[in-house]
């Protein structure tokens, strides 16, 4: 009787053993099928819906500066077009790049640049993303937008077409925009420009206020 109950007991410890070396190998498991997990979410992130961006050149400024990483928003403009306001990075053919730049005008839409003055149906629109700026400059006595005004001789049609849409750098005196390269076709579109990640004391999300 007592000779069973001692080889009872010494069994014991080598069940425990087993279960344990189960328990561990049942979580190095899970970890990997999270890690898997983890990188085909990463993956559809980084390819199918959001894109990174690294902004060059003042074009966008006081908003965006040269070697800002931005996340670029693949998926929206799948569902709808953009809108006034939002700041949406887009591919030029003839000059083999991509441009981040504002939408002022939309499919349908009538424009005019007169100086720091922009009209959208007649109407001037308010542009509180670069209102400091405009004061700055005026202050100053001078314009804003010096550069160049809408329509003009390379561009004289002042109604957006279907499918096509109006944009504007918000450094209005150093931007090749749609007043140089005119309307801008829907199809090589992009994104919008969600977020600044880079660098960190830049972080923030992109105001997109007309």
């Amino acid at each position: 009787m007592d000779h069973d109950l001692e080889q009872s007991s010494a069994q014991q410890p080598a069940d425990q053993g087993g279960g344990a070396k189960k328990k561990e190998k049942n979580e190095v498991w899970e970890w990997v099928k999270a890690i898997v997990i983890a990188l085909v979410l990463v993956f559809l992130i980084r390819w199918l819906l959001f894109k990174p961006f690294i902004v060059d050149g003042p074009s966008m400024q006081p908003n965006f500066h040269t070697g800002e990483r931005v996340i670029v928003n693949e998926i929206l403009y799948k569902i709808r077009q953009p809108e006034r306001g939002e700041v949406i990075v887009f591919h030029v053919p003839e000059e083999n790049r991509d441009f981040i730049k504002r939408v002022i005008a939309v499919p349908g839409d009538t424009v005019t640049v007169d100086g720091d003055v922009v009209k959208v149906n007649g109407k001037q629109i308010e542009e509180p993303y670069i209102q400091n700026a405009i004061q700055e400059a005026h202050a100053k006595g001078e314009e804003y937008n010096s550069l160049m005004d809408f329509p003009n001789g390379m561009n004289e049609e002042t109604k957006v077409p279907e499918g096509k849409i109006f944009v504007m750098g918000d450094n209005r005196s150093n931007s090749t925009d749609s007043r140089k390269l005119g309307f801008i076709d829907l199809k090589e579109v992009i994104g919008r420009a969600d977020v600044i990640f880079w660098p960190v004391n830049d972080m923030k999300w992109i105001n997109h206020d007309e």
